[in-house]
């Protein structure tokens, strides 16, 4: 099933850093932008969570809930926020169930070669559940987070 804006979000529920369960649910009422990044503290992912970060206190004042999704596991997450200071939940889909179900996971074309792998896209889900933007495909990681924020500001 495809992510159609305006339409409701896949439910989910994954475990954070900490080994939490986060289901969709907890942040009904919220607007919630998901990021799926390949690996944690590789340059693009890094760069793309660092820009959520410094525009963390902007993004958190329009009621933004931010939640990176990537196969890592907890422990990897734990180090990747603790060296660059990331206020936000990340989440291990291991299995890569929901990233499956976000598009978030595929063909990727990697120097003209077919590969399967994470696709960095982001969807933005409104208070009400529905997705209100789908980024299918983040060309440039270091600046798709101000791109997040104008579009919270435009809202």
């Amino acid at each position: 099933m495809p992510i159609v804006e305006g339409k409701a979000a896949p439910a989910f529920t994954l475990k954070d850093q900490d080994g939490n369960k986060v289901a969709l649910k907890d942040f009904k009422g919220k607007n919630v932008v998901v990021y799926f990044y390949p690996k944690d503290d590789t340059p693009g992912c890094t760069k793309e969570a660092c820009g959520f970060r410094d525009y963390w206190d902007e993004i958190n004042k329009s009621g933004t809930v931010i939640l990176g999704v990537s196969p890592d596991e907890g422990e990897s997450h734990q180090k990747f926020i603790n060296k660059y200071d990331l206020p936000f939940t990340l989440l291990s889909d291991p299995k890569r169930s929901m990233m499956e179900k976000y598009e978030a996971y595929g063909e990727k074309n990697m120097y003209g070669k077919i590969t399967m792998g994470v696709i960095r896209s982001s969807v933005l889900i409104g208070k009400d559940g529905k997705v209100i933007k789908h980024w299918k495909r983040v060309a440039k990681a270091a600046d798709h987070p101000e791109k997040v924020l104008q579009v919270l500001q435009s809202m």
